[in-house]
């Protein structure tokens, strides 16, 4: 789309993967992570998800071979801690603004 109103030709080396191109474990870690509740606190902020949930998705989503929920869980921990380390920022740059004042 924003090819055709720039008038390029599309270069499908730059153009990001759609969700449907990654495989289904991966789409499954996904759409778990965004299901997993998530864990905050007002003065520290997101501290992580609630894994209380994990197996019954995984049963939800007849994931039943270990390297897959392996793959699940890893991913899963990835993408928190990226979250994690996004709130941590935030924070820290509220409250550097908050001392310049």
């Amino acid at each position: 789309m924003m090819c055709e109103q720039t008038g390029e030709e599309i270069d499908w080396d730059r153009c990001p993967p759609d969700f449907e191109d990654f495989p289904t474990t991966t789409q499954i870690a996904i759409e778990m992570f965004y299901t997993l509740g998530d864990r905050v606190y007002g003065d520290v902020g997101f501290t992580g998800k609630d894994y209380t949930l994990f197996n019954l998705l995984l049963e939800q989503n007849c994931v039943e071979e270990q390297l897959e929920k392996d793959w699940i869980l890893e991913l899963i921990l990835y993408l928190e801690s990226r979250q994690i380390k996004q709130s941590q920022d935030q924070i820290k740059s509220e409250m550097d603004k908050i001392k310049r004042k």
